[in-house]
């Protein structure tokens, strides 16, 4: 059993952490809402005050934030995970951001020396729940090895892609195929409907085909009814594809399905929908059609 801390507690690393407590890691945790670490901590957590706190007293910590600028609100300055750590430390950023910036905290964590990894993660919350979450990792290939085992008590699927920020990069390049097979699946549906098939039969036969993909069977059905607690919100969801679009222009690569996609998600934002599941998109491409929206 590893010494492991846990920085952001929110929707994802907050059950992260409950798999690894469950593992009968000692984890101690920071979360800037202090309330969300409550029900870790009758599980175990030790809650800490600062991400310093965190990184002290563990010797692999963990962090997984909403973006860049949370990303380096935790690990800058006196208070942050940099100052926190030492030689011999592994820092494992599960943080969906920018494959750049990640180089930019790895050097700095060398500095330290400490090692870090990034370690996106491709799955939602049910398959995190189910324990088919997986884990993709990039960086040095002796602290993946260290900390593989630690990993696959997450997820049993865990991949060393190559080397600081190309496990980003491809989280990116599998998140925006996530929005696009939404798009076009309410496409689908929608045509559907037009004619009037009714939605729930639309939606069983469609999820019945070959086009079902894991992502469409545990998200098709959010068409029919919205979850209460968004899985992964409109802004997240846009911040994933800008940033693939960022990538295909630094790259040179077309994307123009991803581009299109996107400005659905902008609709979304303008119609007051940003905190709902990506899934709202059905919303936004069923008032274009003149059909009645999940949330109607």
């Amino acid at each position: 059993m590893a010494n492991l801390g846990f920085v952001g507690l929110g929707v994802m690393g907050g059950r992260i952490t409950r798999r690894l407590l469950a593992a009968g890691h000692t984890v101690s945790g920071y979360n800037r809402s202090r309330e969300k670490a409550a029900p870790l901590a009758e599980l175990g957590l030790v809650v800490r005050d600062t991400p310093r706190e965190v990184a002290e007293s563990a010797d692999v910590v963990f962090s997984m934030v909403t973006n860049v600028a949370a990303l380096r609100a935790v690990t800058e300055g006196p208070d942050g995970i940099l100052a926190g750590l030492s030689p011999g430390k592994i820092y494992v950023d599960m943080t969906t951001g920018t494959p750049e910036a990640s180089r930019a905290v790895a050097e700095q964590v060398s500095e330290r020396g400490a090692r870090m990894l990034d370690a996106p993660v491709s799955g939602s919350v049910s398959t995190l729940e189910e324990g088919r979450l997986t884990i993709m990792v990039g960086g040095d290939e002796d602290a993946f090895a260290e900390v593989e085992a630690i990993l696959r008590d997450i997820g049993p699927t865990v991949l060393h892609i190559g080397g600081n920020g190309q496990a980003l990069l491809m989280k990116i390049a599998i998140n925006l195929s996530l929005h696009v097979q939404m798009v076009a699946f309410c496409e689908g549906l929608l045509l559907a409907e037009k004619d009037g098939i009714d939605r729930e039969v639309a939606v069983e036969a469609l999820l019945s085909s070959v086009i079902a993909s894991p992502m469409l069977k545990y998200r098709g059905p959010f068409v029919l009814e919205m979850p209460e607690e968004a899985w992964f919100n409109v802004n997240m969801m846009q911040k994933d594809m800008n940033l693939a679009l960022e990538a295909g222009r630094r790259l040179d690569v077309p994307m123009p399905t991803t581009a299109i996609s996107n400005e659905l998600l902008t609709a979304a934002r303008g119609m007051g929908l940003v905190e709902q599941d990506f899934a709202v998109v059905y919303e936004v491409m069923a008032q274009m059609a003149g059909l009645r929206g999940v949330r109607s």
